[in-house]
C-alpha cells in the first residue's frame, strides 16, 4: 500500500512539474527545510528535486517541444563551459595521481561531480523556465517565510525547531546571506511595499541577526558574510553617506578582521597549512584538477604539523583549484564577475519595484556569496565536509542567479 502510494504520489508530482515546472522551486524549498530523507552516497531530497527538474526539463525540450535552446545571457556561457570543465574533471579524478595512495570511492566521487553540475544546472533551469516575474516573487517571499518562522522559533527557544528544520539547511551561510539579501534589498528599493509590510522586514530583519550574531555568536559564517550584505545594501542606498564613512568603516573592519584572527590563531594557522598541502598536491595536474573528493585522500601522504593524516581545506577557492583545476576556478570567478555586471546594469534600469529590488539583492548577495566562499566550501560544498547535505541551502544562490536573468530576459521583451 505504502509503495503504490508513493508512486502514485510520485507520478502527480512529476505531471505537475510537466505542467507547471516553477512548483519545483516550492518543492525543492520545503525539502530543503523539512524532509530527512537520506539514501546512499548522502543524497538527499533537495538534490534529487533538482535533478528531477532538470531531467524532465530536458524531457520537455528535446521530446515533447522537440525545440533546444536557451537563454542568451552573459552569465550563461561561462556556467555551461564549467558544467564541461566538471565533466573533465571527473574523468581526470579516475586516474590515480599519487599511486602509493587511494582514490575516494566512486560514489564520494559522483556526489562532489552532482554537487557542481546540478547546481551550475539549476542556474541555467531557472533563467530558462521562469518566464513570468511574478513566480520569481512567490518563491522569493515564501523563501523569506520559511526563513522568518525558523529565526522566530529560535528567538523564542521555541522547543524542537531545530529537529523541524533540516540542518544542512540552516547550518549553511548560504541561508543566512540570502534571507538577509533578500529581506533587505526588498524593504530598502521595493518602493512599492506598503509601510507595514516594510515595518514586518525590519522586524524580520532584526531578529535574523539577533540569532545570527548573538545567539550563534561564535558561528561567523553565520553573521559575518550577512553584516557584509548589510554594508553594501547601506552603501548602494546612502552613496554619499557610504563614500564619507569608508574609512572608518576600513578601520573597523581590519581591526575586527584581526580579532578574529587573533582569538582563532591555531584555526588559522592550521588552514593556512592545510592551503599549502592541498595546492601542492594538486600541482600534479593544475589544468583540471585531481576529480571530485580525491585531494582528501592524497594529502595523507604529506606532513601537516607532523601527522600523515585526512583533512580538507576549509575554503571554496582552494577546493575549487584541487577538484577542477585552474580552469574550474577561472569559469567560477568569471560567473561571479558576470553575475555582478548583470546585476549591477538592472539594478539602475529597472523600474519594477520587486524587481529592482531583487537586483540590489542579488548583488549584495553576490558579495555576501564569494566572502563566504572564503571562510569555507559553502557555496559548492565538499563531500567529506559540507557534504550533499549541504546541497540543502547551497542550492539558493545558484537560483537566485538564474532568478536575475530571467528578470533580465522579462526585461528585454517588455523593451
Amino acid at each position: 500500500f505504502v509503495l503504490t502510494m508513493s508512486a502514485v504520489g510520485g507520478l502527480v508530482v512529476i505531471l505537475s512539474l510537466l505542467l507547471r515546472p516553477t512548483l519545483g522551486y516550492f518543492l525543492l524549498l520545503l525539502s530543503s527545510c523539512f524532509i530527512p530523507f537520506s539514501g546512499p552516497g548522502g543524497i538527499n531530497a533537495s538534490m534529487i528535486v533538482v535533478i528531477l527538474m532538470v531531467f524532465l526539463w530536458g524531457v520537455d525540450m528535446f521530446i515533447v517541444k522537440r525545440r533546444f535552446g536557451f537563454v542568451h545571457s552573459n552569465p550563461v556561457r561561462p556556467t555551461f563551459y564549467f558544467m564541461v570543465v566538471c565533466v573533465a574533471a571527473f574523468l581526470m579524478g579516475q586516474i590515480l595521481w599519487y599511486v602509493t595512495a587511494i582514490q575516494a570511492p566512486l560514489d564520494t566521487q559522483l556526489g562532489g561531480f552532482a554537487i557542481y553540475f546540478f547546481s551550475l544546472a539549476a542556474l541555467v533551469l531557472t533563467a530558462n523556465i521562469v518566464k513570468d516575474v511574478r513566480w520569481l516573487k512567490w518563491i522569493v517571499w515564501f523563501f523569506i517565510f520559511l526563513g522568518a518562522l525558523y529565526v522566530l522559533g529560535r528567538a523564542i527557544n521555541s522547543v524542537g525547531i531545530d529537529e523541524i528544520y533540516q540542518k544542512g539547511f540552516i547550518a549553511n551561510s548560504m541561508f543566512w546571506v540570502w534571507l538577509v539579501a533578500m529581506l533587505l534589498g526588498q524593504l530598502i528599493f521595493n518602493q512599492t511595499l506598503s509601510r507595514s509590510i516594510r515595518i514586518l522586514l525590519l522586524a524580520i530583519l532584526i531578529v535574523v541577526f539577533y540569532v545570527a550574531a548573538i545567539i550563534n555568536y561564535d558561528w561567523k559564517s553565520g553573521w559575518v558574510p550577512p553584516l557584509m550584505v548589510v554594508a553594501v545594501l547601506l552603501a548602494l542606498r546612502f552613496r554619499k553617506l557610504a563614500f564619507l564613512s569608508t574609512p572608518f568603516l576600513l578601520i573597523g573592519f581590519v581591526n575586527l578582521l584581526q580579532n578574529q584572527i587573533a582569538s582563532e590563531s591555531y584555526s588559522w594557522e592550521t588552514r593556512l597549512d592545510a592551503w599549502r598541502i592541498v595546492l601542492e598536491a594538486s600541482l600534479v595536474n593544475p589544468i583540471l584538477g585531481l576529480g571530485f573528493a580525491n585531494y582528501y585522500w592524497y594529502v595523507t601522504l604529506f606532513n601537516i604539523r607532523g601527522y600523515y593524516i585526512n583533512f580538507v581545506s576549509h575554503s571554496q577557492y582552494v577546493d575549487l583549484i584541487a577538484q577542477t583545476g585552474f580552469v574550474g576556478l577561472i569559469c567560477f570567478i568569471w560567473i561571479m564577475i558576470e553575475m555582478g555586471r548583470l546585476s549591477w546594469s538592472l539594478m539602475h534600469n529597472l523600474k519594477d519595484g520587486f524587481s529592482r529590488g531583487y537586483a540590489f539583492s542579488v548583488f549584495a548577495g553576490l558579495i555576501g556569496t564569494v566572502a563566504a566562499a572564503f571562510l569555507v566550501d559553502w557555496v559548492l560544498p565538499f563531500a567529506y565536509n559540507i557534504g550533499l547535505n549541504g546541497f540543502r541551502a547551497s542550492i539558493l544562490p545558484w537560483i537566485f542567479f538564474g532568478g536575475l536573468i530571467a528578470i533580465e530576459q522579462h526585461s528585454l521583451t517588455k523593451s
